[in-house]
């Protein structure tokens, strides 16, 4: 059986299955179309304005990665005037944040951004190894995770930044939903809308 042929541009070999609408796309195909939604996500949502400062919470993963590749390109591509930095979190976890930390030093070098990097032992006077010696393993990822997010917020007014954006993938969202579903939280359900840079202020 002969290779599929890209949807888009019907002359490239189809290398990915879109999730959402199960077009087949060449590689460049994909980039294009991934690129024009979050420009038009952008656009659409007046999601920034220009000379706003944002920062880009990275924490040397896949999607806070792409995050920052893809709001580089289209912040030169389309003039969006953006000033863009990297904000990234050091938990204080003996081998597991460290490898993350060099990928977001490289990112800032490639990107050419900037790099800020907050620590849980500057900013809460405990590392999260000593917080797990403290309370133990058990529900431990519930207070990282409630350190984390506040300390994307503090490093964001330690730079007199208003908005934080972070990378997260459909399976994410997913996710969040089902749990606050099963959960029956319906406040935090009703926070799942549509975007606006008001609403998106720290």
């Amino acid at each position: 059986m002969p290779p599929s042929l890209c949807q888009r541009c019907e002359a490239q070999k189809a290398v990915v299955k879109r999730p959402k609408n199960h077009h087949k796309l060449c590689k460049e195909c994909f980039l294009a179309v991934f690129e024009d939604e979050v420009h038009h996500t952008i656009i659409s949502s007046e999601l920034f304005f220009r000379g706003e400062k944002i920062a880009i919470g990275a924490s040397g993963g896949k999607d806070s990665t792409v995050l920052a590749s893809v709001l580089k390109t289209l912040n030169e591509r389309h003039d969006y005037g953006l000033d863009l930095v990297l904000l990234s979190v050091d938990e204080g976890i003996k081998g597991y944040r460290d490898d993350s930390l060099e990928t977001v030093k490289r990112n800032a070098v490639q990107y050419e951004m900037p790099l800020q990097i907050v620590g849980y032992d500057t900013l809460y006077g405990w590392t999260m190894d000593q917080v797990v010696e403290m309370i133990g393993k058990k529900g431990n990822c519930t207070y990282c995770g409630v350190f984390r997010r506040q300390a994307l917020d503090r490093g964001a007014k330690m730079l007199e930044i208003k908005h934080v954006v972070t990378g997260h993938n459909a399976d994410d969202i997913a996710e969040t939903v089902l749990m606050n579903l099963l959960r029956g939280d319906m406040s935090r359900l009703s926070r799942t809308q549509k975007h606006s840079a008001e609403q998106q202020e720290v």
